[in-house]
C-alpha cells in the first residue's frame, strides 16, 4: 500500500483552512489518514483542521495493537474522532478569536484487505475498483438532507445556494454524531479522501479517470487539484489518495 496528499489553497482564498495527515504503521500493512476542512473565519478554520488533524492521528497511533484487530478498530476510531472533538472545541472556550470554529472530518484505518472510514460533515471518502467508483461516505449537509426527503433532486444539488451548508461538524459542541464504515478492498483499488474544494468542481466521472490513467498517488492528486484549479479554484482543494 502506498499513499499521498496535496492540498492547494485555490485561487479564491487567502488562506488554506484544510488538514491532511497520512502515517504509516506495522510495516507496510496499515495506513492511517484524514482530511479535515476548518470553518469559522481565517485563523479560526486553520486552527480547528490542523487541532483535529494531529489528536486524531496522535490518538490512533498510541492504540496501535487495536488497529490491526477486527474487534478494536472502529472503537479506536471513535475514540480518536471524540479525541480531536473535544480538543477543538476545549480550545474554542478558552479563546474568544476561536468561538464557533469546527471543521469537517474524514479518517480512515487502511489495512492490507479493508478499510475502516469515520466521517463528520461533508469531505468524502471514495472508493475506485476497476472501472467503479463508489462514494463510501454519505454528506452531513443541507442539500443531503433535503435530497433524501424528495424536495431537490440530486442534479439541483450540484447547484443549489446552500450545497456548502454542513449539519455536522466536529468542535462545535461537546458530543458530535458520525458515521462508520467499512469497505472491503483488493490489489489495485484505491481509496480517495478529499475536501469538497474537489467535490464542487469535478465530477465523479472525472475522479475515476484521473484515478484510473495513473498508478502513482503522488501524481493523481496532482491532477485532481489541477483540474479543480482550472475550473475555478474558488476554495480550498485537498486530496489524498491509497493505493491498495
Amino acid at each position: 500500500m502506498i499513499g499521498c496528499g496535496r492540498t492547494d489553497k485555490g485561487i479564491v482564498r487567502k488562506d488554506n483552512q484544510d488538514y491532511f495527515q497520512i502515517e504509516q504503521l506495522h510495516g507496510d500493512k496499515l495506513i492511517l489518514c484524514v482530511v479535515c476542512d476548518g470553518m469559522g473565519g481565517a485563523s479560526a478554520g486553520d486552527v480547528a483542521s490542523r487541532l483535529a488533524t494531529e489528536t486524531f492521528i496522535q490518538t490512533l497511533c498510541d492504540q496501535p495493537g487495536a488497529l490491526l484487530d477486527e474487534e478494536l478498530v472502529g472503537a479506536a476510531l471513535r475514540d480518536a474522532m471524540m479525541a480531536a472533538n473535544r480538543v477543538v472545541y476545549e480550545e474554542a472556550k478558552v479563546r474568544l478569536e476561536y468561538k464557533g470554529m469546527g471543521t469537517t472530518l474524514v479518517g480512515a484505518v487502511i489495512q492490507e484487505k479493508k478499510a475502516h472510514i469515520i466521517n463528520i460533515g461533508d469531505s468524502r471518502a471514495y472508493h475506485i475498483s476497476g472501472k467503479a467508483l463508489t462514494q463510501i461516505t454519505k454528506d452531513h449537509s443541507l442539500v443531503e438532507f433535503m435530497v433524501a426527503r424528495g424536495d431537490i433532486t440530486r442534479e439541483e444539488a450540484l447547484t443549489h445556494s446552500s450545497r456548502n451548508l454542513i449539519t455536522r461538524a466536529l468542535g462545535t459542541d461537546e458530543k458530535v454524531g458520525h458515521d462508520l464504515f467499512t469497505v472491503d478492498l483488493s490489489p489495485g483499488d484505491c481509496l480517495l479522501f478529499c475536501s469538497d474544494g474537489l467535490t464542487d468542481r469535478i465530477s465523479d466521472e472525472e475522479i475515476l479517470q484521473e484515478t484510473s490513467r495513473y498508478d502513482d498517488p503522488d501524481k493523481c492528486c496532482e491532477m485532481l487539484i489541477h483540474l479543480s484549479l482550472a475550473r475555478g479554484g474558488s476554495d480550498n482543494i485537498t486530496a489524498l489518495i491509497v493505493r491498495i
